[in-house]
């Protein structure tokens, strides 16, 4: 079979999560930035995005990582996370799988027992440390981008009555909500609720709560709502929902990130400090507090997020002009209700 073009792919996922990575083939992405390069995806040209995220090459419950060349000299590579609403600025997990791809593909030069890779993305340079042993990445620690609370206990009217919800950034906005407000716990068998809940919320704070990043232009909605719940070892059970409607099968590190801010701006976690993020699957990520900082005239907590992926396969995609599903397509009875609201 002859390719016209061939997406070179590495299939990867950090504690249940897909998240795969674009490691060859892509066509370059006009921008002098990361951030540029993600406002280019999301308001001039989604075809990419739309040929990796859509069926029939992909399904609801995955990303695709777009890997490219740093566009700052202290980075070793540049990554874009590319989901099927939109291209968002940074993601634990689907940096930890990147780090792990880099590495297992000798792309980034493995050094045992721990390689540094900075990573230049959309909200800005990520270091993270890889734990490696015998060619593998056992593991990968991210010092993620400054953290701040926007908002707590934001009163909230919504069909399961007034709720408070407090507004966070950890690389991308997220709403977290103390699930046991809705009814609800954090279980396997809530999923669809739980998603469909999420989904609901979303579009009500999109109406009443307007964000605006204060150094990153673009980077202006509240990407997630992430549910969350105390378990009796003191970790904090999370639930991060995705459009069109779906759940976080990890641990979620920008979310686990943007409730340490939370709790960084309660007095409830000092540098220092370190909490355990726990996902609807059991998986788990570690989230420290390592410092802190301003930002926008905001007080903000540095967070380093630990967790692991696994590289589990590699596929080549065709682009062939041709095909007439090269946009791809999304229909309800897979990807739910809300399939419609995805851009």
């Amino acid at each position: 079979m002859h390719f016209e073009k061939v997406l070179d792919l590495l299939l990867v996922h950090c504690q249940g999560e897909l998240g795969h990575v674009l490691i060859d083939g892509a066509p370059d992405i006009p921008g002098a930035t990361m951030l540029d390069k993600m406002n280019h995806i999301n308001t001039v040209d989604d075809s990419l995005r739309r040929f990796l995220t859509f069926e029939p090459r992909a399904h609801v419950a995955q990303s695709v990582n777009l890997v490219v060349a740093p566009t700052r000299p202290d980075a070793d590579a540049g990554f874009i996370v590319l989901q099927a609403d939109r291209a968002h600025p940074m993601s634990g997990s689907n940096c930890i799988c990147v780090v792990t791809a880099l590495l297992e593909s000798g792309r980034v030069a493995m050094r045992e027992p721990e390689t540094l890779v900075r990573l230049d993305t959309p909200a800005g340079l990520v270091v993270a440390r890889a734990r490696c042993e015998g060619g593998r990445c056992l593991s990968v620690s991210l010092d993620n981008v400054p953290s701040f609370a926007e908002l707590l206990d934001h009163g909230l009217d919504t069909p399961w009555g007034r709720i408070n919800v407090d507004i966070a950034f950890g690389g991308v906005y997220y709403a977290l909500v103390d699930v046991g407000q809705l009814g609800l716990t954090i279980r396997p068998e809530n999923a669809r609720a739980l998603a469909e809940a999420g989904i609901e919320l979303k579009r009500l704070l999109a109406d009443q709560v307007k964000v605006r990043h204060p150094t990153l232009p673009g980077v202006d909605e509240i990407a997630y709502v992430m549910f969350r719940d105390s378990e009796p070892d003191g970790a904090v059970r999370t639930c991060t929902t995705l459009p069109p409607g779906r759940v976080d099968r990890s641990p979620c590190g920008t979310g686990s990130s943007a409730n340490l801010a939370t709790l960084f701006a309660r007095g409830a976690v000092s540098v220092g400090d370190v909490r355990t993020s726990r996902s609807i699957i059991g998986g788990e990520f570690l989230a420290e507090a390592i410092g802190e900082v301003e930002i926008g005239g905001r007080r903000a907590v540095l967070p380093r997020i630990t967790g692991y992926g696994y590289v589990y396969g590699r596929t080549q995609l065709r682009l062939d002009p041709n095909d007439p599903f090269a946009s791809g397509f999304a229909l309800s009875d897979t990807w739910g209700p809300q399939v419609d609201r995805l851009r």
